[in-house]
């Protein structure tokens, strides 16, 4: 992963996709609720003090008369018995239609798959009552554990729940994974997936790249495929380089496709091999800004299609199958003339719908190779994009100092302030957790990449409060980021 964002670049093929890659956009709904209850386990005389957190979001607008399906993570408390910040499922929000609001939610408890269903029956005669009271059944493996009622408290959540509906523009993730590429020489086009399986503490990496040489010869795709395995040496085989078939859809080369919602493929003769759906569980992304992508202004642009993504299927190494069911992870893009100079990567799901992706690097430019990295830095926390644009990061206005990066390795640490907040990141890729792959760039000029899908991150992010800085969110994850750094 990695583009250099300064190179030169022609405006040949610029405007001639008139926007092509924008995809076609509607309003979504976003919203948080929060219920609180009881749980009474099976065998136990006594009810369980239980708070449901929850961020929903569709893909429309919310239909009173019709039937909205919407996306649900979030967290899930049940005292002395669980807690699990990484709840997640589906909503059926059919309120007259079918008088009712389902809810099915997904969680955890001592590595125990566990799942919340229960609806909201909506009656004419009591509506207000009716639509505050979730009777709901507790599962495991279809086997009932647990019966329980969350209620929603009206006088202390009311206002916040009222207060925190949204109406994004939401694009179409399938639009967003069409090539961009028109026939111009030295261009390199990325589409790369970056997965952890929470069962077994695996993460995954795929690697699908066009290019284009600079001297005008044939253009050809090639890629790779890598796991990391928690116990056990990191695995990795190529595919290709095969001939360039101009996918309109996607991504596909030596039996190797990316399409909207499906991933498919083998390496190294089948030893590798993978067959997996991503489900988008989140909006698009844009790390550059989203004019940098949709009109192909500058030389060089990465963005998430879906900044949050749930993967089912399969992924087959050396006799071992992972099985993956609701994986988070990402799919990104990539579009520009090549490798930076130096370079850091980072995507981080931090739980509850937060995500914290990161392109820094330095310019392969003459007169630009000694400058310090260029940061972009787009945190979606609480349903809301912070820095508000993402050439804060990069440039810095208004009194704040531009973001900066200290690129190196094991770890690497990006700062920075915009508005009111400042954040700290540090990234730790252990070397027994670090994958170094060769990349080839249009002119010939070789880089070298060390990837962790196993990454360590602690961000701290903090709000100018009352004269002072004060904590406002703090996130560590373990061995569940995804970093990469790049050098010549």
């Amino acid at each position: 992963m990695s583009a250099d964002p300064t190179a030169r670049t022609s405006r040949s093929g610029s405007s001639s996709d008139g926007g092509r890659g924008s995809g076609s956009s509607v309003r979504g709904t976003r919203f948080t609720e929060t219920m609180v209850g009881t749980l009474r386990l099976d065998g136990e005389g006594h009810d369980r003090p239980v708070r449901l957190d929850l961020t929903v979001s569709a893909d429309r607008v919310l239909r009173l008369l019709g039937t909205t399906h919407a996306r649900a993570t979030g967290r899930i408390r049940v005292a002395g018995w669980a807690d699990d910040p990484g709840a997640r499922g589906e909503l059926e929000i059919s309120p007259l239609t079918r008088r009712r609001i389902r809810y099915r939610i997904a969680f955890t408890v001592d590595g125990r798959q566990l799942t919340l269903d229960g609806w909201k029956s909506v009656t004419p005669r009591r509506p207000v009552a009716s639509m505050t009271v979730l009777p709901y059944t507790v599962f495991e493996d279809a086997v009932q554990i647990g019966t329980g009622t969350l209620r929603f408290p009206l006088t202390t959540q009311l206002l916040p729940f009222l207060t925190s509906f949204r109406f994004p523009r939401r694009e179409d993730p399938a639009v967003l994974l069409a090539p961009r590429w028109r026939g111009e020489r030295g261009r390199t086009e990325v589409w790369y997936t970056t997965i952890t399986d929470p069962h077994t503490g695996s993460g995954l990496w795929l690697h699908h790249e066009l290019v284009a040489p600079a001297d005008g010869s044939e253009p050809y795709a090639h890629g790779w495929a890598a796991v990391f395995p928690q116990d056990g040496p990191v695995r990795h085989a190529r595919f290709g380089p095969a001939r360039w078939t101009d996918a309109k859809s996607g991504f596909s080369a030596d039996g190797v496709t990316v399409r909207p919602g499906r991933l498919t493929g083998s390496a190294a003769d089948g030893a590798l091999r993978w067959d997996l759906t991503e489900r988008p569980m989140a909006g698009p992304l844009f790390t550059f800004p989203r004019w940098s992508w949709n009109r192909s202004l500058l030389p060089a642009a990465q963005m998430l299609p879906a900044a949050r993504a749930g993967y089912d299927g399969t992924f087959r190494y050396d006799g071992t199958t992972l099985t993956l069911s609701t994986a988070p992870g990402a799919s990104a893009r990539i579009y520009g003339h090549g490798n930076a100079r130096r370079w850091a990567w980072l995507h981080a799901d931090l739980g509850a719908g937060d995500v914290l992706e990161i392109v820094a690097a330095v310019s392969m430019r003459p007169g630009l190779r000694r400058l310090p990295p260029l940061v972009f830095l787009r945190l979606r926390h609480n349903g809301r994009r912070w820095p508000r644009r993402p050439e804060r990061s990069a440039v810095g206005w208004a009194g704040a100092g531009r973001f900066r990066a200290r690129i190196g390795l094991p770890t690497w640490e990006v700062t920075g302030r915009a508005g009111l907040r400042r954040i700290r990141v540090e990234v730790t890729q252990p070397a027994d957790r670090t994958l170094a792959l060769d990349y080839t760039d249009p002119d010939g000029r070789q880089a070298t990449c060390r990837n962790s899908e196993r990454a360590d991150v602690h961000v701290l992010l903090e709000r100018w409060w009352f004269g002072g800085w004060r904590p406002e969110a703090e996130w560590t994850l373990d061995g569940t980021a995804h970093a990469e750094v790049g050098t010549r």
